[in-house]
């Protein structure tokens, strides 16, 4: 059973400089959440750290071993799947590198529980929102990617490429995770725009991100290429409600 209405999925590989630290942080705050890791095979002892730390959280803090590299998007919809068959209301997806503040877990949970939206993203391209320690050519692809998923898909979503989201349980009760077929940087915007597809309401919170102090990014050239052509896949000839799950 439970312990919180809210559970923080992070994904990891080769996050040992991270992981404990984000753990104890999300851990410390009066809103409590729970934790599910889902560690793709970490050569380093990420699994290992998170073990020991199930040992001071009882309970609340999860951890799901896959072997080897599946994918951003597969550890997402694994760990979405994993959420549905418990109680959680609220679903939070985060990076494990503390580029997304976890003290921003209580805002995007606010603005779901409180504000009444349906999908909250952590923002860094809505009004307040800033992006910090990143060279001009990232913030420029970034800025560029948005600005094409939004021409393309016409959602008005300022940060479709965000991967620090909310969802509500019926958000992804409703969507039919099997048809999600990106498992890298554009899982992110066909997540959302599925969302959209449905009518749920998508709010931005504005988020500071901060590029990883500490541990390797997994960000690459590919992966910006895959948003590209995924967006033209996405949005192009997908009739309304086509991510609805049967009976939903």
């Amino acid at each position: 059973m439970a312990l919180s209405d809210t559970l923080v999925i992070i994904p990891t590989y080769n996050e040992k400089e991270n992981i404990g630290k984000m753990i104890d942080t999300v851990f410390s705050y009066t809103k409590p959440f729970d934790i599910l890791v889902i560690d793709d095979g970490s050569p380093d002892g990420t699994a290992d750290i998170v073990k020991d730390k199930m040992i001071t959280y009882p309970g609340a803090l999860h951890i799901e071993e896959r072997a080897g590299k599946l994918g951003l998007g597969t550890a997402y919809i694994h760990g979405f799947k994993w959420a549905l068959e418990r109680d959680y209301e609220y679903i939070i997806e985060m990076d494990a590198d503390f580029s997304h503040n976890p003290e921003d877990l209580i805002r995007l949970y606010s603005a779901c529980h409180h504000n009444h939206a349906d999908v909250a993203v952590g923002s860094r391209y809505t009004k307040g929102g800033a992006v910090k320690n990143w060279p001009f050519k990232r913030i420029f692809l970034s800025r560029g990617a948005s600005f094409y998923v939004q021409m393309i898909t016409r959602m008005k979503v300022k940060d479709p490429t965000a991967g620090f989201v909310c969802y509500k349980r019926n958000v992804l009760d409703t969507i039919d995770l099997d048809r999600i077929k990106f498992i890298g940087y554009a899982f992110q915007i066909e997540m959302k725009y599925a969302a959209w597809n449905l009518g749920f309401d998508i709010a931005e919170v504005p988020i500071t991100f901060v590029d990883r102090v500490l541990g390797q990014s997994k960000m690459s050239m590919n992966i910006f290429n895959e948003a590209v052509i995924g967006v033209l896949q996405i949005s192009w000839g997908t009739p309304k409600d086509f991510y609805r799950k049967l009976g939903a």
